[in-house]
C-alpha cells in the first residue's frame, strides 16, 4: 500500500472512512538532464505546483479553479480533457472503476512554458492528492501511467522524464512501461529561469529534421558514460559524459544568450550544463553548493546581457518527491 494511503483499517466490526479532501505539492524538475533526453529527470527543492482534491459523489472530474502567481496560470483551461491534471484524474477514475468523482483546485508555483515541469507537476500533484482519497491507494508504480497520459495532454507525446521523478524523488530513469530511481552522488543542480515563455510544443518542433548516425552513436556513448558516472559516484565520468549533441544544439537557437548563460556556468566549475526540458531555464550541475550559488549570479548576468532578467535557484539533485501535505 502506498505510504500516502488514507487511514483505512479494521477493527472489529467498524472500518474507518476514507478522507475526503487532500492537497499534495509537487516539486519543479530539471528534464532531459541534457544528454538523456524523454529518459532522464530529477527533481529541485523549492518552487512546485498545490493541487487540492475533493472526493464527490458526482462521476465526473470537475476543475474548479486554477490560481497563482505566475504568468498565464488563468490561461489554463479548466476543461478536464484538456489539462493535464484533469486527464490524469479521468484516467485513474476509466482504469480503476473508481464510481464517485473528484474536484480540483490548482495552485500554480511552477512558471508557464519554463521548461521546469510545471504541466508534470499539476499533474503528479492531482494525482497523489486523489490517491489519498480513493478506497483503495495506488503505489507510486501504479499511479505512473495514469501521469504519462496527463503529461501528453501538454506535450502531444509520452514521455516521463518530469512526471517520474515527481513521483519518486531525485535522479529518475524513466521509460514508457517503467520508472526507476537512480543512485547518485550528492551534487548540487543550479538552474537559472529567464523570463519568457518557451512553448513545449515548438521546442520539440526543432527536433524533427533527421539526424545522422554518427550524432546517434556519440549520445549514445555519453549516455553510457554519464549512466555509469552516477552508478559509481565518479564525478569524471558524470562530466564526460554530460553533453548533449542531439536536442540542445538544435534547441539553443531559441533560447536567446544560451550559449554565454552555459558558459557561465561552466567557467564556475560545472560538470555539465544544458538545457533543462523543452526550455528556456538552463541548468548545471555543481560539486558542491557554494559553487552553484556563485553559478548562478554569472548565469543571471549572461542571460541580462541578452535583454532577459531571471529567476535561479540551487538545489540537490537529489531532490524530494511528491506528498501529501494537507
Amino acid at each position: 500500500m502506498s505510504a500516502l494511503a488514507p487511514s483505512i483499517h479494521s477493527s472489529g466490526s467498524t472500518m474507518t472512512a476514507p478522507r475526503l479532501h487532500a492537497t499534495a505539492f509537487a516539486p519543479a524538475s530539471i528534464g532531459n538532464i541534457g544528454v538523456g533526453f524523454d529518459l532522464l529527470g530529477h527533481t529541485l527543492e523549492g518552487p512546485g505546483d498545490h493541487a487540492e482534491v475533493t472526493r464527490i459523489d458526482e462521476p465526473v472530474v470537475r476543475i474548479a479553479a486554477i490560481t497563482g502567481d505566475v504568468d498565464g496560470a488563468s490561461s489554463l483551461p479548466l476543461e478536464a480533457e484538456k489539462n493535464t491534471a484533469g486527464r490524469a484524474l479521468m484516467e485513474l477514475r476509466e482504469r480503476h472503476g473508481i464510481t464517485h468523482g473528484f474536484e480540483l483546485r490548482l495552485r500554480k508555483g511552477i512558471a508557464l512554458g519554463s521548461g521546469l515541469g510545471g504541466s508534470a507537476a499539476s499533474c503528479v500533484a492531482a494525482l497523489v492528492a486523489a490517491n489519498a482519497v480513493i478506497d483503495h491507494p495506488l503505489s507510486r508504480e501504479q499511479l505512473y501511467p495514469l501521469a504519462l497520459i496527463g503529461e501528453a495532454v501538454a506535450s502531444g507525446s509520452i514521455h516521463g522524464d518530469n512526471v517520474a521523478p515527481m513521483l519518486f524523488g531525485g535522479v529518475v530513469l524513466a521509460t514508457p512501461t517503467r520508472a526507476i530511481r537512480l543512485a547518485a552522488p550528492e551534487l548540487f543542480c543550479a538552474a537559472v529561469h529567464p523570463h519568457f515563455v518557451l512553448e513545449t510544443r515548438l521546442a520539440r518542433a526543432a527536433l524533427s529534421a533527421p539526424y545522422a548516425i554518427g550524432e546517434f552513436v556519440r549520445q549514445s556513448e555519453h549516455l553510457a558514460l554519464f549512466l555509469t558516472g552516477l552508478a559509481r559516484g565518479n564525478r569524471g565520468l558524470i562530466a564526460e559524459g554530460l553533453a548533449d549533441v542531439l536536442v540542445e544544439p538544435r534547441r539553443a537557437a531559441l533560447i536567446p544568450g544560451f550559449a554565454e548563460v552555459k558558459a557561465a556556468a561552466l567557467a564556475h566549475g560545472a560538470l555539465g550544463a544544458s538545457i533543462s526540458g523543452a526550455g528556456p531555464t538552463v541548468f548545471g550541475w555543481f560539486e558542491d553548493r557554494s559553487h552553484a550559488t556563485a553559478a548562478t549570479q554569472s548565469m543571471q548576468a549572461a542571460f541580462a546581457q541578452a535583454g532577459f532578467a531571471s529567476d535561479a535557484l540551487v538545489s540537490p539533485i537529489n531532490g524530494p518527491r511528491a506528498e501529501v501535505v494537507a
